[in-house]
Order: structure tokens, then sequence, then C-alpha cells
């Protein structure tokens, strides 16, 4: 019986991107389907955040992204432009978002189609992996094909039943909450959160344990 988890994930989040070829390389591996639920980035739930945090914080985070990336092998580099805009002297968050909130949507009207991890893993890569402009001429559109979707479908869906999908998404933070965390990535797995790039193996470990098979 193929074993199913859900996977939380924000376009914003460099380590749910870091994540996202190995979500995908487990589905192809292993009798395993993996539901892409997006939710809105930190920045948008909770923009104080980053002003209130420890001034350490973002630094530690850029060196500690690129360091796991480089360990890896994954291509990286800071977005261009960031999904999010925001101030990063003062770290504040900007009133005018133009980016994260039309591709959030069209990454939850992906997973209405069952294909949001796909859509999710060619977005991505092109936000973190080095794709200047990532927002402009065909990239987006490529990147959906890719996917095996329709972008102009997409991205008119995003702005037709954008209350829709918003309520979606908020429905997606409150099943992670639920689940036990908040934060992205998380793989919840018959109730069992597992939050971070670096505990996928502990997932899988976990999933063998209730049956997990290789294809």
């Amino acid at each position: 019986m193929t074993l199913q988890a859900d996977v939380y994930w924000s376009f914003r989040s460099p380590y749910s991107y870091l994540a996202t070829r190995r979500y995908v390389a487990l589905t192809e591996h292993y009798d395993l389907q993996i539901n892409q639920r997006f939710v809105y980035p930190l920045a948008i739930r909770e923009p104080e955040f980053f002003e209130k945090n420890h001034p350490n914080w973002l630094g530690y985070t850029f060196r500690d992204m690129f360091r796991v990336a480089q360990h890896m092998g994954i291509p990286m580099a800071p977005p261009n432009p960031d999904p999010i805009v925001q101030d990063i002297a003062t770290r504040k968050i900007a009133a005018d978002q133009p980016y994260i909130f039309e591709l959030t949507r069209m990454g939850q009207a992906a997973s209405r189609r069952g294909k949001g991890l796909a859509f999710a893993n060619e977005v991505s890569q092109m936000i973190w992996g080095g794709t200047a402009g990532w927002n402009e001429g065909d990239h987006l559109e490529k990147a959906t094909a890719r996917a095996g979707l329709d972008y102009a479908e997409l991205k008119a869906e995003a702005a037709e039943q954008a209350e829709e999908l918003d309520a979606e998404i908020a429905d997606n933070q409150k099943a992670l909450e639920a689940a036990g965390h908040w934060g992205v990535p998380t793989l919840v797995f018959d109730a069992e959160p597992f939050f971070g790039q670096d505990r996928i193996e502990l997932a899988v470990w976990r999933m063998k344990q209730k049956g997990l098979v290789e294809r």
C-alpha cells in the first residue's frame, strides 16, 4: 500500500529548497506519495520576527544554508529577486509584496492538481539555484511546464480564486501547527512531524517501520 506524507513548505525558505529534490527522490525510489502543502513564509505570518530576533540570526542562517548546499552539492545563490521584499540592513519587511502571494497561490493551485511537489521543485531551483530575474521573461512558464502544468491556467486561478486559495493555505498552516510544529520544511507522517532538511533520513527510518518499500 502506498504510504502518504504531507510536506509543509514555503518559497522563501532556503531549507525548503534544500530538502525538495530529496523529497522528490523519495517518491521516485519508494512507494510513497508526498502531498505538498504550501504555507506563507514567516515574513508574512510574523513580519516582526526578523526585527525582534537576535542580530546574529540572519547572518548565521545565510552561512549555514550555503554550507549545507556546498556539502550536498546543490547549486545555491541568493535569490534575485528575493520572494520577500525586505530591508536586509534593518530586517524590516516591506508592506508591498509583489511576488510571494501569487507564487504561493499558484503553488496551492498546483497542489490541487496533485503536482505541488513538482511545481515547488522546479520553481525553487530557479529562485534559489541562481536564476537572476526568475520572475521575468518565460522562466516561470518553463518551470511550470517542466512540472507538467499550464502556467497561464495557474496564474489565472491564482488571480481569480485568491480568497479560496488563501483559505486553503491558511488551513495548511493550521494543520502544520496541529501536527506539532510551525516551521518549514516539515514532513508529517502518521501524525509525527519531522522538521528541517536534516530530518529526512529520520523520517524514512520511521516510514520503513510502518511498511515503506522500494518501488
